[in-house]
């Protein structure tokens, strides 16, 4: 980077500096902090106390053990994540690819159609799908009428998955759609003239091409869907618990402001992880390319 440009970017480095690392700075002082008089906010004294709590406990006879609980919420939004990211590239992949091969005129009417939902609060959407998934609702009345049991559908994780691959769709489809969208089809076409098969043709032509797509689509979906909070809260009925309903219950009814801020740190540390890998990964199929 020149001297110029540097001095250009100071501004917005600056900005990021302050609105991105101030909060984390201070979540990282709370998290080695004890807990305030009355258990309510932060304390005087250091301790490594909240992150011991992450994996440690202690019984009413004094005995101090592992303690998976905490971990196990950390690893269930991980898996909960991972899934929503699968359901939304199993649906997002080929409507993005279909929508890159409509004749031009056509395909900003249909992205505008994907990013419509973006229009309303995420809020308003969930409440949607509360109408939609209740006993009462449109889906459990068509169940209904053709003489079909309507399954617990609310307050259940599959509610919960629903919502959040709804949700974090258009995240899926959109990068997709800017890689596909600069593919020539007439090279897959050409392929299936030649007398490959649709599944050559897609692995070994489309593919390699909308990689760069995929990868960012699916870093779109997980990073926000593992730290998502509406949807297990209001869909999910508070039984399927994840970290961000945890952090949000430390800060909240519990008042164990260390111990939230340890969890939050907690979930930073998974997510930095998982760009760190997924930038790898990416910087090693670029190699095996060349």
């Amino acid at each position: 980077m020149r001297v110029g440009s540097r001095w250009l970017a100071s501004p917005a480095l600056g900005f990021v500096a302050v609105m991105v690392g101030g909060p984390m700075a201070v979540i990282i002082w709370y998290s080695l902090r004890t807990r305030g008089p009355g258990g309510v906010g932060v304390g005087d004294g250091l301790t490594t106390d909240a992150y011991e709590r992450l994996a440690v406990s202690e019984n009413f006879t004094g005995d101090i053990g592992f303690d998976p609980t905490y971990l196990q919420v950390m690893w269930s939004s991980i898996l909960l994540a991972a899934v929503t990211m699968l359901v939304a590239l199993v649906i997002g992949f080929p409507t993005a690819v279909w929508i890159s091969n409509r004749p031009r005129h056509l395909q900003p009417l249909l992205i505008l159609a994907v990013t419509i939902p973006f229009w309303t609060s995420m809020l308003v959407r969930t409440y949607a799908w509360i109408v939609i998934l209740r006993e009462t609702g449109p889906l459990a009345s068509a169940l209904d009428a053709i003489a079909v049991d309507a399954p617990q559908m609310l307050n259940t994780r599959g509610a919960t998955l629903i919502g959040m691959a709804y949700t974090f769709l258009p995240f899926m489809i959109l990068p997709i759609y800017a890689a596909a969208e600069r593919f020539d089809h007439r090279i897959a076409e050409a392929g299936l003239d030649l007398g490959a098969t649709p599944g050559v043709v897609l692995r070994r032509i489309v593919w390699p091409s909308v990689r760069p797509g995929v990868i960012a689509g699916c870093l779109l979906v997980f990073i926000p869907a593992i730290g998502a909070f509406l949807q297990p809260e209001l869909l999910g009925g508070g039984r399927s618990l994840m970290i961000a309903n945890l952090i949000q219950q430390q800060f909240g009814a519990s008042r164990n402001w260390p111990f939230g801020s340890a969890l939050a740190i907690l979930l930073l540390v998974v997510v930095g992880t998982v760009l760190v890998t997924a930038r790898r990964a990416a910087q090693g199929a670029q190699v095996v390319l060349s």
